[in-house]
């Protein structure tokens, strides 16, 4: 359980004097860091060289993370197959997949690895201290003594090996019949492979990798860090097990710890663990120099600074659609240690194409040069650098995009940027520091964020970390001409840059067919021999992946019991506060001086043809202007006095497994000093924005940006988009959904900008006519997160938010009628060399009540069964089963090379859990980490949402707790009982696919094949 013997910072004070050593460790220096309420010590062990940064701080939820400087040398991955090998088995934990039965059996609320252009980083976070020392004693085993180098199959399944294809009427020769091997296909299989084939799928990508390329051509930055999938397998085993060794050693690691613990223990156990041992890197690296190899050869690779370069022009092509046409404009910066320039950098971008109303962004869209114009601030880096990407180019408008883009800043320069917007920016990202929600594990983002100057400079593990003073400083710039001259630089006088055209060809001409050709062309040159080899080795590595961990091998795991979770951890009531002008959910919940106000309005009484109307309506909400401001006033404003404000739709499932709850939802946060703008802007927004007169160029802008965001969302995210599409197959809550946001919405928008001229004036009533039907007291529910004086400031100041018992309420009552869901077994086309798939069904429907048990069960089949069957041997990135309460059961497969080998393996699922015998310490982790993952912390606006959408739902508030309880009462038996439900979950719940056409004509399922992206 949780523990917090002590003040961590009083105790790290204590023993952490500068100019001190302890277990090893020459504490440099302290630093308080208050913008994380930390204090932070940096380190370095005297034996190894290995750096280290502990932030004392009172947060229950600890991390840790080492991580290596990995600068590639080419395009092949090698980093990123490391990434997931390493923790494929290692000295002291000899099982195949540690990092899965760590996801399975513990309590972390992070656990993964990420590889970055020039780092690779190994982090975790946990609320339990013994369960850290377990994942510190995996991952650092793991990184310095993998099994790699015993074990060759790790590499040909992480990264890439051969397979033949025989064809089905040869299968009875064995490996016999030179004949029948040469008729056979031969092809690349992997996980990295697969994986990076669906990221380089994403036009976005392909493009920032040109902009790289073109931009540090002399340095790491110009590889494909992640890997390319035609260099992948030019990588050599013996390059692979050399890299490692070159990398992958305490003088080249940054280890962080954060959080309260017992940081003389943690010293401790890194010293005599692993810091003050051989590893299996530093072995083979020994070896080398007895074998006479200049030990200059055995450095890790350098990452040097690139000399300024410029590229006028260059043009990369790609398999994909017309619409994914790109033009990139890369900017460097400076120098990740020039903390002030990157910042203010980030702001100044922000501010000139952060929104539609933005200056340089307004001019680029009314110069018709493509559908969107985006840019992003790629700070860790050595030298980072600035992207502004225009989407859904038009053909040959790449260098009419600088001289726009250059004219509007130049103009900015002369006349001076417009000082609210800067104003309005850093207010807003002040916020979102105060708000501190990364999305993941405070001390895991911490440590990523510590690295992004910390790799480049011992000296600046907290520079990034300790950004205050920076913007202090930039508030003081807005009064002179920091921000023109800044801009003068790095986009006028700037000579380190480059222009990147990204160019649609037609699939016949990309990397498919490339590769199609060069594996024929070595199956024809291999020998009979070699054939057969290639047979022999795949059933090699599939022998290895079915083999099953020894019981020694398991037990050498680190395990947490049941005993360790402790108790539940109890959240303040959920209040319906009845006193307030509109019934109020209120939520006691500690916030940091921030309050969040939402509200929720009924959507019945919109009809089911006019809910695409609802998502156009909250999409333009903000981008318009009011009767009180201009769009760019209130752009600005909204920026300046909110955290955040947004208009979107949720849609509720109900105790009837036919009922539909959909809502309007607007969210705002703000700073408790700025609660009177929380309580009026948002109306003003929804009551007096100018509909009927919307801007035809504005409004078909909006529509346009929407339309790309779905496109890169069905690309790069198409499990969910399947996700959701297969539930709708079945269920009226996710027809609905499907109407708002899914592909049914998709399609209704191409049809509206297809004919948009002669369609904007019924446009504009519609939606007029809409906010006035949606926007009223009836069934109208608030919400309110904040401090009790809060609730009282926002609710005098907003009154009844103007939201009359009149204004038209009872019109179009219960107007909704949701359509009967049916199977409509449909492949979406899209661009990519791989495929997602989905099936889901609302499982009241086939009789099957959905309990706790059901969450174990997923864990069981999702990190055991699926993906050692789809992950391990079928090479898709990702792979996983759902039971989301009790209304929604699901499988799916994220970025597969194959549709049907995955089919077959789900079917099987149902067979794999009836005969689940897993020994009592392995059954006790999968009870850990589903209960874990309910009592994980969650941040006050995230556990806002989750009771708020338990309340609409219908569901019982003790929901939560007794679905707890029946995980802990799980048995194996009862898992097993599950099985001839999963069987008829498997063969009952509608497919649906997202995947390249290639993909997708290689399937026997007889799907209805659309043409969604070409």
């Amino acid at each position: 359980m949780p523990t917090t013997s002590t003040d961590p910072r009083a105790a790290a004070a204590a023993l952490l004097v500068p100019g001190t050593t302890c277990h090893g460790f020459a504490v440099e220096r302290c630093e308080t860091v208050p913008e994380l309420d930390s204090d932070a010590y940096v380190l370095r062990h005297t034996a190894s060289g290995a750096r280290l940064l502990y932030l004392a701080c009172d947060d229950e939820n600890k991390a840790f993370a080492i991580g290596f400087k990995t600068p590639p040398a080419d395009s092949t991955g090698v980093f990123h197959i490391l990434e997931h090998s390493v923790l494929c088995g290692s000295a002291k934990f000899p099982v195949k997949e540690p990092f899965v039965d760590l996801i399975k059996s513990s309590m972390q609320t992070f656990l993964n690895a990420m590889t970055y252009p020039d780092k690779t980083i190994y982090p975790v976070a946990t609320t339990n201290e013994q369960d850290l020392y377990n994942l510190m004693d995996v991952y650092l085993d793991a990184v310095f003594n993998p099994a790699i180098y015993t074990k060759s199959t790790i590499f040909e399944q992480e990264g890439w090996h051969y397979e033949l294809d025989l064809p089905e009427d040869a299968e009875g020769d064995g490996e016999g019949g030179s004949a029948s091997l040469r008729e056979g296909t031969l092809r690349y299989n992997g996980v990295v492979f697969n994986e990076m084939k669906g990221a380089l799928s994403d036009p976005m990508s392909v493009l920032d990798d040109a902009v790289n390329a073109a931009l540090y051509p002399d340095t790491a930055y110009a590889h494909e860090s992640g890997g390319d999938p035609r260099a992948i397998p030019t990588l050599t085993y013996e390059q692979f097990l050399d890299t490692h060794a070159r990398h992958y050693n305490p003088s080249n690691s940054y280890i962080t710890l954060y959080g309260d613990l017992d940081v003389d223990r943690a010293l401790a156990f890194l010293d005599e663990r692993y810091l003050s041992q051989p590893s299996a890197a530093s072995r083979r690296m020994d070896a080398a120099v007895a074998a006479g190899e200049d030990p200059s050869t055995l450095a890790p690779n350098p990452l040097g600074v690139q000399a300024p370069v410029t590229c006028e022009y260059k043009r990369v092509e790609m398999a994909t659609t017309p619409e994914n046409a790109l033009v990139g404009l890369g900017l460097v910066l400076g120098s990740a240690l020039d903390r002030k320039r990157t910042i203010a950098a980030d702001i100044l971008f922000e501010a000139l194409l952060g929104s539609n109303e933005a200056p340089v962004k307004k001019a680029v869209l009314a110069a018709g040069l493509g559908g969107n114009v985006v840019s992003y601030t790629a700070a860790e880096s050595l030298q980072p650098y600035e992207l502004i990407m225009l989407q859904n180019a038009q053909p040959g408008v790449a260098r009419e995009l600088r001289r726009v883009f250059q004219d509007a800043c130049r103009d900015l320069c002369e006349h001076g940027v417009p000082r609210e917007r800067l104003e309005a920016i850093i207010s807003s990202n002040e916020y979102d520091l105060r708000q501190r929600d990364y999305g993941i594990a405070d001390g895991v983002a911490i440590a990523c964020d510590a690295l992004s100057t910390w790799l480049y400079d011992d000296d600046a593990a907290t520079l990034a970390l300790k950004y205050g003073p920076v913007y202090e400083e930039l508030r003081g710039e807005l009064d002179g001409s920091y921000f023109e001259d800044l801009l003068r630089e790095l986009v006028l006088e700037n000579d380190h840059m480059a222009l990147v055209e990204l160019v649609p060809v037609d699939a016949t001409e990309g990397s498919e067919g490339a590769e199609a050709a060069e594996l024929a062309a070595k199956r024809d040159a291999m020998t009979d021999a070699e054939l057969a080899d290639v047979v022999e080795r795949t059933a090699a590595l599939r022998a290895a992946q079915e083999a099953e961990d020894t019981p020694e091998a398991k037990a050498t795991l680190p395990r947490l019991r049941v005993s360790d979770i402790g108790e539940a951890r109890p959240e303040p009531p959920l209040i319906v506060d009845t006193t307030a002008p509109i019934p109020c959910l209120r939520h006691g919940i500690p916030t940091n001086r921030l309050a969040y106000a939402m509200q929720y309005f009924d959507l019945s009484r919109v009809a089911f043809e006019d809910l695409p109307y609802v998502t156009l309506l909250c999409r333009l909400l903000k981008q318009l202007p009011t009767s009180e401001h201009s769009a760019e006033e209130l752009d600005n404003l909204l920026a300046g006095k909110l955290g955040f404000l947004s208009f979107t739709t949720e849609v509720m499932t109900q105790p009837d497994v036919d009922g539909v709850r959909p809502c309007l939802l607007v969210s705002a946060g703000a700073l408790s000093e700025k609660i009177d703008a929380l309580a009026s802007l948002p109306r003003e927004v929804w009551s007096s924005t100018l509909l009927l007169d919307a801007d035809a160029d504005r409004v078909r802008d909006v529509l346009t940006q929407i339309r790309i965001g779905l496109e890169q969302g069905f690309i790069n995210n198409g499990h969910s988009a399947a996700l959701g599409r297969a539930m709708s197959y079945n269920s009226p809550s996710a027809v609905v959904r499907e109407q708002l946001s899914g592909v049914d919405f998709y399609l209704f928008l191409l049809d509206l900008l297809d004919r948009f001229d002669e369609r904007l004036d019924d446009l504009r009533a519609k939606l007029a006519e809409l906010a006035d039907r949606i926007f009223v007291a009836d069934g109208c529910l608030a919400s309110f997160t904040g401090s009790d004086e809060d609730f009282d400031a926002y609710w005098d100041a907003a009154g009844d938010l103007g939201l009359g018992a009149g204004n038209g309420a009872d019109t179009g009552r219960d107007a909704l009628v949701v359509p009967t869901p049916r199977d409509r077994h449909e492949a979406f086309v899209i661009p990519s060399d791989i495929c997602f798939a989905a099936s889901a069904c609302d499982p009241r429907r086939l009789g099957i009540d959905v309990t706790g048990a059901w969450a174990v069960a997923a864990n069981a089949l999702s990190y055991d069964y699926l993906w050692n069957e789809i992950r391990v041997k079928g090479g898709a990135y990702g792979c996983g089963f759902r039971a989301a309460g009790e209304r929604q059961t699901a499988f799916y497969t994220y970025r597969d090379p194959a549709i049907d080998p995955s089919i077959e393996r789900v079917a099987r699922a149902g067979e794999w859990l009836g005969s689940f015998e897993p020994d009592e310490a392995a059954f006790e982790g999968f009870i850990v980490s589903c209960v874990s993952g309910m009592d994980a912390p969650v941040k006050p606006y995230a556990l806002t949402k989750r009771r708020n959408t338990t309340y609409l739902a219908g569901l019982d508030p003790h929901a939560r707790e007794e679905r707890r309880a029946q995980m802990l009462a799980a048995t194996p038996g009862k898992l097993r009982s599950l099985g001839t439900d999963v069987t008829r979950i498997a063969a009952e719940s509608p497919i649906c696919i997202f995947g390249g056409r290639d993909v997708i004509a290689k399937s026997n399922a007889g799907f209805n094949v659309i043409d969604l992206l070409g």
